[in-house]
């Protein structure tokens, strides 16, 4: 092994990273449908052949856009939510950065929904994928929500399904009425939404404590 190997290894592993950039905010904008090689190629300044070399197929290069974009969504929403205390300031954490996110891809698009409009009845590797990755999170959504339940902070009849199910249905309302109709207010009536949800599942204690910290919260406002 020669010493210009370490260095071709790093170069071939940038120009990956590159291309898979370019094809994440493509496949955002235009669909994972929409991801061609050609197209990626002319984006990249390359021949097709040359960003051939880095992904097997087409597909092989759908499917690590998917990886990359869940990283990047475990990166900002998921890891950084796990430092708060198990319960409701974990879960809130988690809703809140998930709305943020969102916000962000008004102007891009959510591949996890816009790819369920694209696979929801196209079998297949890709939507193997994707689901999975979608189910991983409403499961640590669902973890969270039972954790809730263990500290006492929701009630012991809380679904932990039906809450995740609520949640994940206020985002897609979010997502839907601030893209596609352009509805001012959107994040607030969500945010506004996941109170409400959180509200009536709490225990009576936490119900308390929450209206107590609204309060207080309202105060430092108007001062």
């Amino acid at each position: 092994m020669t010493d210009t190997t370490p260095k071709f290894m790093r170069k071939g592993e940038l120009t990956r990273a590159a291309i898979l950039d370019v094809a994440q905010s493509l496949a955002s904008r235009d669909g994972l449908e929409g991801l061609t090689i050609g197209l990626l190629a002319d984006k990249m300044n390359m021949s097709k052949s040359g960003v051939f070399a880095h992904f097997g197929s087409r597909e092989d290069l759908q499917i690590e856009v998917l990886k990359l974009y869940h990283s990047h969504f475990e990166a900002e929403i998921f890891y950084p939510s796990m430092r708060k205390p198990r319960g409701l300031p974990r879960l809130e954490e988690m809703f809140a950065r998930w709305i943020k996110r969102v916000t962000v891809e008004i102007a891009s698009g959510c591949i996890y929904i816009s790819g369920a409009v694209e696979y929801d009845d196209r079998p297949g590797a890709i939507r193997e994928e994707l689901a999975g990755m979608v189910l991983a999170w409403q499961d640590a959504l669902r973890r969270c929500v039972e954790q809730a339940i263990e500290v006492g902070h929701l009630r012991r009849d809380t679904d932990p399904l039906q809450l995740v199910y609520e949640m994940y249905g206020l985002i897609l309302a979010l997502h839907h009425d601030s893209r596609f109709i352009k509805r001012p207010g959107s994040v607030e009536r969500a945010r506004v939404g996941f109170e409400r949800l959180i509200d009536s599942s709490c225990t009576p204690e936490m119900r308390a404590i929450r209206k107590e910290s609204a309060k207080e919260n309202s105060k430092s406002v108007t001062n």
